[in-house]
């Protein structure tokens, strides 16, 4: 539930510091974000190598991972912000889409803090996160296309104005990211599997081709199980025959598969939506191939490319302080009864 306290006083000379907490998944961030742009800190710690031994995210060892190390990142984000608590405007967290009890860590964190220091507690959308991260280092003109990328997430949103999320595709399986990782469990390449496969593909010198998933005419949707499922056809084929697993040339199959659908779909509403801007957001906006092709194909459409430093790309709280400050500018706050809503939709937030 969203309020609008009647208290409240802007004044604009002062800085706004919004404090974010973000932990969704595997990582567990705090940052302090001045005026929804300028990061004052930014920390982050990754949890890679604990469930690297799994070949993927545990979600109750993910959760006891965020309360270990929740009170000290708060700590040291403020430090590394050089201010005190007394200046801070407003607490935000990541109230959904996520794990559960992994997002709960962040809630009961940050409803503690807000209530704690009497300021405003600001609820948030992973995704909107994902794609405010562009702002932080680029100025926004709408309308504009959102490609979001993620292990979790695949998703073309169309943006008309701040704040104003409509999702005219999404995956309708698995979801690109999650893809790249099964793809690389199958080969038996280490978790995270999407950074490995980026680099196979590209130091191979030829692909073993595999099929695209275009579904309808006009669907913006997209699909990467079929695809999923040729290369762990052509992986079993080749370990039944006793031949040497050809994973450079697989992956490079696999990849251009995956970034010719990204980014016709994506120039496609491009074009149909008359944007001004083409956004790429998520993790797996920091894969070099997705980022060169779509900076080619943005070129030829004459718009340009907005994509975060590395940094940005994968989880961590600036993102979610600068989509915070959307709500701030508004001044629409959350209720101390927010909930973690592990299916929250972009659209209704």
């Amino acid at each position: 539930m969203i309020t609008k306290p009647d208290h409240q006083q802007l004044d604009p000379a002062k800085p706004v510091y919004i404090l974010a907490i973000e932990t969704s998944c595997d990582e567990t961030s705090v940052a302090i974000v001045e005026n929804g742009k300028i990061i004052r800190s930014n920390v982050v710690s990754s949890q890679i190598e604990t469930h690297q031994r799994y070949g993927g995210v545990v979600p109750e060892v993910a959760s006891r991972k965020h309360v270990e190390s929740i009170t000290w990142m708060l700590q040291e984000a403020v430090e590394n912000a050089g201010i005190q608590l007394g200046d801070l405007s407003a607490i935000a967290v990541t109230q959904g889409p996520g794990l559960v009890g992994a997002l709960l860590v962040g809630v009961v964190a940050a409803k503690a803090l807000a209530l704690s220091l009497g300021l405003p507690l600001i609820g948030v959308h992973h995704i909107a996160g994902h794609i405010y991260a562009n702002q932080l280092v680029h100025e926004l003109e709408y309308p504009l296309i959102a490609l979001v990328v993620s292990g979790g997430h695949t998703e073309l949103v169309h943006m008309e104005a701040p704040g104003r999320f409509r999702i005219i595709g999404r995956t309708r399986d698995d979801a690109a990211g999650e893809a790249y990782d099964k793809v690389a469990r199958a080969m038996g390449l280490p978790y995270p599997g999407g950074p490995h496969v980026d680099r196979l593909a590209a130091a191979a010198e030829h692909e073993i081709t595999m099929p695209r998933a275009w579904l309808e005419a006009d669907s913006y949707d997209f699909s990467f199980s079929g695809l999923k499922s040729a290369v762990l056809n052509v992986v079993n084929q080749s370990k039944m025959r006793g031949e040497a697993l050809q994973t450079a040339q697989i992956s490079k199959g696999f990849q251009e598969s995956v970034i010719d659908v990204l980014v016709e779909k994506a120039a496609r509403a491009v074009r149909e939506y008359g944007a001004k801007q083409l956004l790429l957001a998520g993790g797996v906006a920091a894969n070099k191939g997705l980022r060169g092709r779509l900076a080619e194909r943005a070129e030829q459409l004459g718009v340009p490319l907005l994509v975060p430093p590395l940094s940005l790309c994968t989880d961590n709280a600036a993102m979610i302080a600068a989509a915070a400050f959307l709500k701030w500018d508004k001044q629409e706050f959350s209720q101390l009864d927010l909930k973690a809503e592990p299916l929250l939709k972009l659209e209704e937030w």
